[in-house]
């Protein structure tokens, strides 16, 4: 992984963790035992597959830099599709309580996605690598 892209998952991660624990803290206070069981598999369901997704697009940026904003918006859409229907599949549970697990979900992912545009946005990111053109020298004057 570049050190731009590291630096970029590093802020998101950190960032969505912090809103994690925010989120265990007052599910616990809130509603209890199971609002932090809640909270807890909420963060760190966003956190695997946020950071699972961004190693899994930076590999494809390395081999293959055309297919890489096909694959960013497959991605998008398979996170979003399964965390949809981890939320179907655990609305019924009593394991944990289900409104602080989705409500965490849903704080954690608009965390890590306003932590990574910020990031990115803030990054300074070589857009040409230096000396990948051609080897021209400049003109001098008389």
């Amino acid at each position: 992984m570049k050190d731009s892209s590291t630096s970029i998952v590093v802020k998101a991660a950190i960032s969505t963790a912090v809103v994690g624990l925010i989120a265990v803290i007052l599910g616990g206070v809130l509603r209890g035992s199971h609002g932090v069981v809640g909270a807890v598999t909420g963060a760190l369901i966003v956190l695997v597959f946020f950071v699972a997704g961004q190693l899994i697009l930076d590999a494809v940026m390395r081999r293959n830099p055309t297919v890489a904003m096909t694959v960013a918006m497959l991605l998008y859409l398979v996170k979003i599709g399964f965390l949809f229907i981890l939320l179907l599949a655990f609305k019924n549970t009593t394991a944990f309580d289900t409104k602080v697990f989705a409500l965490t979900i849903l704080i954690c992912t608009v965390t890590w996605t306003v932590a990574e545009v910020w990031a990115f946005g803030s990054a300074k990111v070589l857009y040409v690598e230096p000396g990948s053109g051609p080897d021209v020298t400049p003109a001098r004057k008389p």
